[in-house]
């Protein structure tokens, strides 16, 4: 196919024109497929109804690659000048002034998010109606190298410990090298109280696992441990989209997952891509999971006894 032209995609109730439909975005090469834009747009259209819960209502940062893998990529956090009115958006306080995101509410704004060779969508943890007030807290399992067995492990470690706080938490892989475990809070706690939390969570876990995690934040005092990051529930910060694709050779997709995939064998951070993660999308791994988000406070208390 050309990667010439436009092609007009029906997208719930608008039609999006695709420019360049055929232009390669992310190559293929040592057994990796290629994937154009127009690979793009009918992922996401394929994916949208179980991606979108997941994004309505959320500020996005958006990571585009206008010539593709090849070509030098950026982060977007502010809208440009040219994006068409019906996109929703939200205006967030920053220091020193105020910067407005995407807020990806429908269908057709995935298609043209795709159009404008957004590859991966990273959400804020917060909503546009309190966005210093996060519902959802997230711990990044973070390997040293490519050991998954050491995520595997790990994650069973922190699932166990969060069903001692009667914390509900679900899992997801990333589409790079580790897993992320969130948990639905209830949005009556700022980020500070939510980070704190998930530190203290953090150092009990690396405190009983010294020689195989840790929280130590540089490098070079990790040694060969896993990486328990919590840094994400700050303000401003963003994780990446649940069904998001990630900008590496083959199009792997962070996907949601349940605890018992878990023991899968064939489970890694990349284990599913564009061609198959509408297939674990319709098994709906997250079923009720995040529907009621929990106070800290009693979760705060059970941890302090657990700490004694």
């Amino acid at each position: 196919m050309s990667d010439d032209g436009e092609r007009r995609v029906r997208a719930g109730r608008r039609t999006v024109p695709v420019h360049r439909p055929g232009k390669v975005l992310i190559p293929g090469g040592g057994g990796a497929k290629e994937y154009t834009k127009g690979d793009i747009v009918e992922y996401y259209r394929a994916v949208a109804r179980f991606m979108l819960p997941h994004l309505r209502g959320r500020p996005l940062m958006l990571e585009r690659y206008p010539d593709g893998l090849d070509g030098p990529g950026f982060m977007q956090k502010n809208v440009p000048d040219g994006y068409p009115e019906w996109i929703t958006r939200a205006e967030v306080a920053k220091e020193g002034g105020t910067v407005t995101h995407v807020v990806c509410d429908d269908t057709a704004t995935l298609v043209f998010l795709a159009d404008q060779a957004c590859l991966t969508l990273h959400r804020w943890l917060s909503r546009t109606g309190h966005p210093d007030r996060p519902d959802r807290m997230v711990f990044d399992l973070d390997p040293a190298g490519d050991d998954f067995g050491a995520v595997r492990r790990a994650a069973r470690w922190l699932g166990e410990l969060l069903d001692e706080l009667k914390l509900p938490s679900a899992l997801m892989t990333t589409g790079s090298r580790g897993l992320h475990v969130v948990v639905p809070v209830d949005g009556r706690h700022d980020f500070d109280e939510v980070r704190a939390f998930a530190g203290d969570v953090a150092e009990l876990l690396a405190a009983e696992h010294p020689d195989r995690l840790t929280t130590a934040a540089r490098k070079k005092d990790r040694d060969d441990r896993l990486y328990l990051d919590v840094q994400r529930n700050a303000y401003a910060q963003t994780a990446v989209a649940p069904f998001g694709i990630r900008a590496r050779p083959g199009a792997p997709v962070a996907v949601p997952v349940s605890w018992e995939q878990l023991d899968d064998p064939d489970l890694g951070p990349r284990r599913w891509t564009v061609e198959d993660a509408a297939d674990q999308a319709r098994s709906d791994p997250w079923a009720g999971v995040l529907r009621r988000g929990r106070a800290l406070g009693p979760a705060r208390r059970r941890l302090g006894a657990l700490r004694d």
